[in-house]
């Protein structure tokens, strides 16, 4: 006889959004963030992590993407206008197109970079970074964890590695950890006994991949670090809100003759004089005399004596992370110019970059030149630079990294 089959519990009807005129048009475009605001029917309460289907005006199939009913942005597109089933094979596919489309980027000297960068390769709210054997994927909305289960095995073998660490942003640690993922818990692999070493252009680094900043390091600054190493030779160099060092560790290598890490963090200058040790094998980094000031970078510049460097970094933290705070930013941010100038000797070069999304690349380089007319400089442009090939920006909001510099053309 044969036992009665357990009756499966119903499966809810599919998620099913209509969005304002506006949505429609911006998702059309590729954009790929619907806000809550921009949702005008639904048919059922979503849940986070539902695969959401939004139709237009005329009933038609439009975009699907993943809901969180817990963030202002609501849905984050997967794909518009197709309707290949949001399975298995799509999220490998996905995952192997971002890997294919790194396989020229980088040679043997550089195993620390971007896999995945989030909405600009297709997987909008999800980043996975490299550190040579260590993968690092962070979640940036909750509606990621139902398919983590699905999704892990797949990264495995799409990116081999010998171990995943799983990071999240702060808002949502909480619910990522009553799902049963905490933030730093190793999703396979062995333990970690530290920081992990990593390769960036020859240059030896350590990412502290479990409680360190975004993944662990700075890897969206490769460009500019390698840049600096070009002008360096020869300059004494500031680098100001140094973390870990890595602009200093490429100066040192590029022959400057000194090099100021200086943070208010003693952890960021240990590091940086680990990373440091990590080098001592290479002439130019051994011989280059560096060192660290712990100190608020604002008030040290405001306060140091004047003119004492041939070259001047200045890479704050994100100095808006909302949109209200952006006009202070933009001040900041000139302000800052001022008083790094004001550091600088005759000929000098003063390199500033920023992470602040809700501050424009011209908002920020206005603000530079500003702050340098504020100090009576004359400069010439010398550098622009935004995102690397590893973090392309596909979306206006995605523009988040900016870089200027200038070399002083006469002084006050």
């Amino acid at each position: 006889m044969q036992p009665e089959a357990v009756p499966q519990a119903p499966q809810p009807p599919r998620l099913r959004l209509r969005v304002t005129s506006a949505a429609e048009n911006r998702i059309r475009s590729g954009h790929p963030w619907l806000f809550s605001d921009s949702i005008r029917e639904v048919n059922r309460e979503g849940v986070t992590g539902d695969l959401a289907v939004i139709f237009d005006r005329q009933d038609r199939f439009l975009a699907i993407g993943l809901f969180d009913a817990d963030s202002p942005i609501r849905l984050r597109v997967l794909q518009t206008l197709s309707r290949e089933p949001i399975a298995a094979p799509w999220w490998k596919a996905r995952l192997q197109a971002s890997a294919d489309r790194r396989k020229s980027l980088f040679d043997a000297s550089t195993n620390g970079y971007r896999c995945l960068h989030g909405e600009n390769d297709g997987l909008p709210g999800l980043v996975i970074d490299r550190y040579d054997q260590t993968l690092v994927m962070k979640i940036y909305t909750a509606s990621w964890l139902p398919h983590l289960p699905t999704l892990i095995p797949l990264i495995r073998e799409v990116l081999p590695s010998e171990r995943l660490v799983f990071r999240t942003s702060r808002n949502i640690q909480a619910v990522a950890s009553k799902a049963g993922f905490k933030e730093g818990d190793l999703l396979y692999g062995p333990a970690l006994l530290g920081p992990v070493p990593f390769r960036e252009t020859g240059i030896a680094f350590e990412a502290d991949v479990i409680k360190g900043q975004k993944t662990g390091f700075f890897l969206d600054q490769r460009e500019n670090r390698r840049w600096v190493e070009t002008v360096a030779r020869g300059r004494k160099v500031l680098n100001a809100f140094s973390f870990s060092g890595g602009f200093s560790l490429y100066a040192a290598r590029g022959g400057a003759t000194g090099v100021t890490n200086l943070d208010i963090s003693a952890h960021a200058l240990a590091a940086a004089a680990r990373n440091f040790e990590l080098n001592a094998s290479q002439p130019q980094i051994r011989n280059c005399p560096h060192e660290a000031v712990q100190a608020d970078a604002f008030e040290w510049l405001a306060s140091s004596t004047k003119s004492h460097f041939d070259l001047v970094i200045l890479d704050p933290p994100s100095l808006a992370k909302r949109e209200l705070e952006r006009q202070g930013a933009i001040q900041a941010y000139r302000r800052l110019a001022r008083l790094g100038w004001n550091q600088l000797r005759p000929h000098g070069i003063l390199a500033a970059a920023s992470c602040s999304g809700h501050v424009t690349a011209e908002e920020f380089f206005q603000a530079t030149r500003l702050g340098i007319v504020d100090a009576g400089g004359q400069a010439e442009e010398i550098h622009h630079a935004q995102h690397p090939p590893d973090h392309p920006a596909g979306f206006p909001e995605a523009h988040y990294l900016k870089c200027i510099a200038f070399r002083a053309a006469s002084r006050r």
